[in-house]
């Protein structure tokens, strides 16, 4: 398990609410196009993160999270567990408090570095399914 409960809790509730969605496009058909309406219906402000910048659910898009210029509570990873250490990486950097990997996106190396640095880490878990499952909704 890459999450107990109570750190799921403590993201969704006490680590702020200036989630970057990394992965998160216009394409409507994606997964991280419904989970971030979720998070916007949950209270977060949605920031989309993905090389063609768009303006997604109203929220102006970047290419990378070192793009965005203000802070980021969470950062919410929805790119291939290859690709996933490395958004990890700069979560740090960003000065994240938490890193979320989405269902099927696992790398235990980067869980490792990220919790070392003192983060807050969730894997392979989705808050589409945590917040009500928890009975936050």
């Amino acid at each position: 398990m890459y999450g107990d409960t109570e750190t799921i809790r403590r993201i969704l509730t006490e680590s702020g609410d200036t989630w970057a969605v990394v992965g998160l496009s216009t394409n409507r058909s994606r997964a991280a196009y419904g989970v971030a309406a979720v998070l916007q219906r949950f209270g977060k402000r949605v920031v989309p993160v993905h090389p063609k910048a768009e303006t997604v659910h109203g929220e102006k898009g970047y290419a990378t999270l070192a793009d965005i210029p203000f802070p980021v509570d969470v950062v919410d990873v929805f790119v291939h567990s290859e690709l996933a250490g490395d958004i990890a990486d700069q979560a740090v950097a960003k000065g994240a408090k938490a890193v979320w990997f989405q269902l099927g996106v696992i790398d235990d190396e980067a869980y490792a570095r990220t919790r070392a640095a003192g983060l807050d880490m969730v894997m392979d878990r989705c808050p589409a399914i945590e917040i009500p499952a928890l009975g936050l909704g």
